[in-house]
């Protein structure tokens, strides 16, 4: 019965989002490649408008296009160019927050549109920082591989000027990590906070306010090696959580690379469809109820809600990213490669 009413819940959800437009296109066309004026390799990515968007990457560069990718204005943050700026998170055209991978563990922010940029704060030689998630305007968090056994996890609640560790992580079990493939292992939406994790386990940690209390789930997701398991999060509707990952080592290996998560059952659903090899990346556009995954084989797309997924471009990301107005969506790659979808 469980598994009759994820599906019914499943299909709800891409029901109302289909009534809501008179005409859905069939599938995506494929992406437009914007030229970016450098080649670092892209994985933080965050689209803010159709045409204001915010990407970071290796060699400490950020990007931003204030006209839909036509122009790049871009940089090295604060000079850092062997630093590694997998996660951004951008509030408007002047403001956004960059987060590091790797040592130093820092976070920096601009408010003058990236031509300047202050350190916020520093972790400790510990620490390993994967991405970035805001729950709203104000209050954002930021997950980093378990420290002592603990999941580090870092919250600002004024818009990224200061951040502290949380109180109450959830534990880690002995060669459990968290991947920066994408900055998407983390999703906050409000009170609701999900962290997704890969190595020895590949679990769902799970809490509904903010923090407080934590539930973990195993995921049916591929796991037990270090190149093993979720690698990004987003949600689809208002109860399912959706994650993707594989084996990054096996990049065309579809096994264990997809799952939902139904908040209200507090199970996965059955009998989902897989994406077309291991994904780095997931976004739900919920303009047309699509999924879309992104990887280094290719990108793939599902109009169902992840019970059948078809491939529409050989093209290979890092990350996708729906804007926070929800009015186009981009992925990021290798190479200073940027891409808005098409359809």
């Amino acid at each position: 019965m469980k598994h009759l009413l994820a599906a019914l819940s499943i299909s709800a959800v891409l029901f109302s989002c289909f009534n809501k437009k008179e005409s859905i296109p069939e599938k995506p066309l494929g992406w437009e490649i914007f030229q970016t004026p450098i080649k670092s390799s892209l994985r933080g990515l965050s689209p803010v408008t159709q045409d204001i968007v915010w990407a970071s990457g290796s060699n400490g560069v950020w990007l931003r296009s204030l006209d839909g990718g036509k122009t790049w204005d871009h940089g090295v943050i604060a000079g850092m160019d062997s630093v590694d700026f997998r996660s951004i998170h951008g509030f408007d055209a002047e403001n956004a927050i960059a987060v590091s991978a790797g040592q130093p563990a820092v976070i920096y922010l601009t408010s003058d549109g990236g031509k300047s940029w202050a350190l916020k704060h520093q972790e400790s030689e510990k620490a390993f920082l994967n991405g970035i998630s805001f729950a709203n305007q104000e209050n954002g968090y930021i997950i980093g591989d378990p420290v002592d056994g603990k999941w580090m996890i870092l919250k600002t609640t004024n818009k990224g000027e200061s951040w502290y560790a949380m109180l109450n992580p959830p534990d880690a079990v002995l060669g459990e990590a968290g991947f920066a493939a994408s900055s998407s292992s983390i999703f906050a939406d409000e009170d609701l906070l999900v962290l997704g994790s890969g190595g020895s386990e590949a679990n769902l940690y799970i809490s509904t306010n903010a923090g407080d209390r934590w539930e973990k789930y195993k995921s049916p997701l591929v796991q037990g090696k270090s190149t093993r398991g979720i690698f990004a999060i987003t949600q689809m509707g208002g109860s399912e959580i959706v994650v993707v990952g594989g084996d990054y080592s096996l990049e065309s290996d579809p096994t264990g690379s997809f799952g939902i998560f139904l908040l209200n059952l507090k199970d996965w659903a059955k009998q989902l469809g897989l994406p077309k090899g291991y994904r780095s990346g997931i976004s739900f556009y919920s303009k047309f109820g699509w999924l879309v995954g992104v990887g280094p084989s290719g990108s793939d797309f599902s109009n169902d809600g992840g019970l059948i997924w078809e491939n529409f471009s050989s093209e290979g990301f890092h990350s996708v990213k729906a804007g926070h107005t929800e009015a186009s969506i981009w992925a990021s790659g290798s190479n200073g490669k940027i891409a808005k979808l098409k359809y």
